[in-house]
């Protein structure tokens, strides 16, 4: 038979392993709580992230819209303007071809009718009143088409006489 000795706090060791084994069964069951909120803190945490990126993004696509829209308000707006703006120029050279035109016939009314003179008058006259018809019906906008029609059936001519303009103006302003 094997002899047991007596051991008077082997009840307090069994006690103390039993809170032990208590604490270690209530950390290992807290750790796991504590893992399981924070897993469920980083999945709400990831949550918001993507709902406040998704947020930004709307809102960034939503103003990149209204700056689109501003812009091509403005856009419209300067296109209305220019439109004015060359409109009103060809109101404007319209009626000063017509006074040119006007001119021309109070020189040919008023002028000498005969001999040299009324020649010369006459063909002043019709040279004007052309003229200020030509104005009144090409208006600015389709004088700059006839001159840039001229300009590309007669490059070098026009290059010539831009570099004679540009001579004497250099000139001028030097002087």
């Amino acid at each position: 038979m094997a002899s047991t000795t007596y051991n008077p706090y082997a009840k307090e060791e069994r006690k103390g392993q039993e809170h032990t084994d208590k604490a270690k069964d209530a950390g290992k069951e807290a750790l796991a709580k504590a893992k399981e909120a924070g897993k469920e803190a980083i999945d709400a945490t990831k949550q918001a992230g993507s709902d406040a990126l998704e947020k930004a993004k709307d809102v960034g696509a939503d103003v990149m819209n209204r700056a689109k829209d501003a812009a091509a308000s403005v856009g419209e707006m300067a296109t209305s303007a220019a439109s004015t703006v060359g409109q009103k120029a060809d109101d404007m050279t319209s009626a000063a071809g017509h006074e040119i035109r006007e001119f021309g016939n109070t020189i040919a009314q008023k002028g000498p009718h005969g001999g040299f003179a009324g020649a010369a008058s006459q063909a002043v006259a019709d040279t004007i009143k052309g003229g200020g018809r030509y104005l009144e019906d090409a208006k600015l906008s389709g004088m700059a088409q006839d001159m840039e029609q001229v300009v590309k059936n007669h490059p070098i001519p026009a290059m010539l006489i831009c570099l004679g303009i540009g001579f004497c103006v250099g000139r001028l302003i030097k002087d």
